[in-house]
């Protein structure tokens, strides 16, 4: 009897879809079948390099054909691929080798230089594995296509549910942390996300899985996803990528190393995406920017296509959705969760619009508070979300964290990732903000978040972060960095005046720096610590 497991699930795909694209990303394209034997070529090489079950492959990749094989061959050999941030330089790349226990890292050659100043101090490490793509060679890396030419492909292997999923998370505070899965509860609850999207009910065993995609391709309801975000992270990675191929998926990679949103809307167009994959509103204005730029240069894309917009990790307004909609019949899909567990939902269409940070309660997510207790929908009381569920075992090698993010409470087992919310009478959730950026300003709890979006309503700023710094007389004093549309003279007293008729007073910044650019992680989520150094230097 076959196992809930990625690897496995994918083999089977690839047996009942061999000439059906799996990955694209430019000119190049691989099939299914394509797909499957590549990765099995370089599960045999990680086999050769003496890789046992649950050995650590570290994938320091930009999104490429590359980094959706790398994992697959890990997972094929029963190791355990390990997303490294591309952005990381010597001492944090060292540091998530060695945190996780890597034994081999295959990385594009453009990051060779930090790759070659850390080899020293990763004597753990039996393999490196180089894909070029016009940086410099290192003399002891194995050239990835080098290892697909001189291997054949390792044999279909048994496997366990047991087997171990990892991601690191950077999150807000902290060093990356190493988010534990069981491998067989992650592939049946990225199931339960996917197949709704080819109207298919859920299978009730692994075996018969391959025979209901084919069914849903056959019949011209196969997914075609682009992850716009890095895949090194969980939105683009989980939902732009595994749970697309779950599902028999056609996955475009785009090109460019940083967002580009007219490369977005011209992929799309090419490859007839019927699923584009971000991250809030850090991608979405740009994306509504260039369908403007492109009718006005008269060369409108073509959105026809596209079905659905998924976003994840930060928050997406109402206000940048409407502005998707004048574009398209699409179905926008705002997922609340992080790589510690989902929580909640929010669909917007042309003929159903929320609010900004209002959610609906997935049937596993409770909010309690501090003392306990479950908080009551309409009271007002504020409490910390807790994901139910596929709940993760734990953080790799951090006992301690494990146990303040992972709690059974009434005989289930919940995650508490940090963030705040109240409940509505009606029983949606409203997301305040994590409690680790929560403001105390003269005893007033003030989440960023909040601020932030208030600000960003204002039609001359194009994006903000709010923190708190130290004030003597407050303890703490809110304060924002935005930046604005070029050529607009709008400074800190408007703005400040602004957020003032929009929020209490005391949720407005004190002080307001204005910079070309705010600057953010390549997925769109907040970088609080840049922005506290330009606030306190």
């Amino acid at each position: 009897m076959a196992e809930w497991h990625f690897a496995t699930l994918w083999e089977s795909i690839s047996d009942v879809l061999p000439d059906r694209a799996a990955v694209v990303c430019g000119n190049s394209r691989v099939t299914w079948q394509e797909w499957e034997q590549r990765s099995a070529r370089l599960a045999t090489a990680f086999a050769a390099a003496g890789l046992e079950p649950d050995a650590k492959v570290g994938l320091y990749l930009y999104n490429s054909i590359e980094y959706t094989e790398a994992q697959f061959a890990a997972l094929k050999g029963r190791h355990v691929p390990i997303n490294v941030n591309y952005r990381y330089l010597d001492d944090e790349l060292h540091y998530l080798l060695e945190n996780s226990d890597s034994e081999a890292l295959v990385f594009h050659t453009s990051l060779s230089d930090r790759v070659g100043r850390v080899m020293e101090r990763c004597p753990n490490i039996r393999l490196w594995i180089e894909v070029d793509d016009g940086g410099e060679s290192l003399p002891s890396a194995t050239a990835y296509e080098e290892i697909l030419r001189n291997y054949d492909p390792s044999p279909r292997i048994p496997r366990s549910e047991d087997d171990l999923y990892m991601l690191y998370t950077g999150g807000t505070t902290g060093m990356p942390k190493g988010v534990m899965y069981n491998i067989g509860g992650m592939t049946q609850s990225f199931l339960t996300s996917s197949f709704p999207v080819l109207g298919l009910g859920l299978p009730t065993k692994p075996e018969d899985t391959a025979a209901m995609v084919k069914q849903a391709c056959d019949e011209a309801r196969g997914i075609v996803s682009i992850p716009a975000c890095p895949m090194m992270h969980g939105t683009g990675g989980w939902i732009g990528t595994m749970m697309p191929h779950c599902a028999g998926a056609t996955v475009v990679a785009l090109e460019h190393r940083s967002f580009d949103a007219h490369e977005l809307w011209t992929t799309a167009e090419r490859e007839q995406a019927n699923q584009i994959v971000i991250v809030g509103d850090a991608f979405g204005k740009p994306m509504v920017k260039a369908l403007a730029e492109a009718k006005r240069a008269g060369s409108a894309y073509d959105t026809s296509s596209i079905k659905l917009i998924v976003s994840s990790g930060v928050m997406w307004t109402t206000e940048v959705k409407a502005e998707m909609l004048e574009w398209g019949d699409f179905i926008l899909f705002d997922a609340m969760g992080s790589s510690e567990g989902s929580m909640g939902t929010q669909i917007t269409t042309r003929g159903n619009f929320g609010e900004t940070a209002k959610f609906a309660m997935a049937p596993t997510t409770k909010v309690f508070t501090e003392d306990g207790r479950l908080v009551r929908p309409g009271s007002g009381e504020t409490g910390m979300v807790a994901a139910g569920g596929n709940v993760p075992i734990g953080y790799y090698k951090d006992e301690k964290k494990s146990d303040a993010t992972f709690k059974t409470i009434d005989g289930v087992r919940y995650s508490f990732p940090g963030d705040w919310a109240t409940v509505e009478p009606d029983g949606t959730l409203t997301l305040l903000g994590r409690g680790s950026q929560c403001i105390n300003s003269a005893g007033e709890k003030i989440y960023p978040e909040e601020v932030e979006e208030v600000i960003k309503r204002h039609e001359s700023v194009i994006d903000c972060l709010v923190v708190g710094i130290p004030d003597e007389k407050f303890g703490e004093c809110v304060a924002a960095v935005a930046s604005v549309t070029p050529g607009c003279d709008i400074g800190e007293p408007e703005l400040r005046s602004y957020t003032k008729s929009k929020l209490s007073a005391f949720k407005a910044p004190k002080r307001i720096v204005v910079v070309d650019a705010v600057q953010r992680a390549p997925n769109g989520k907040a970088d609080y610590k840049w922005a506290r150094s330009i606030l306190e230097g």
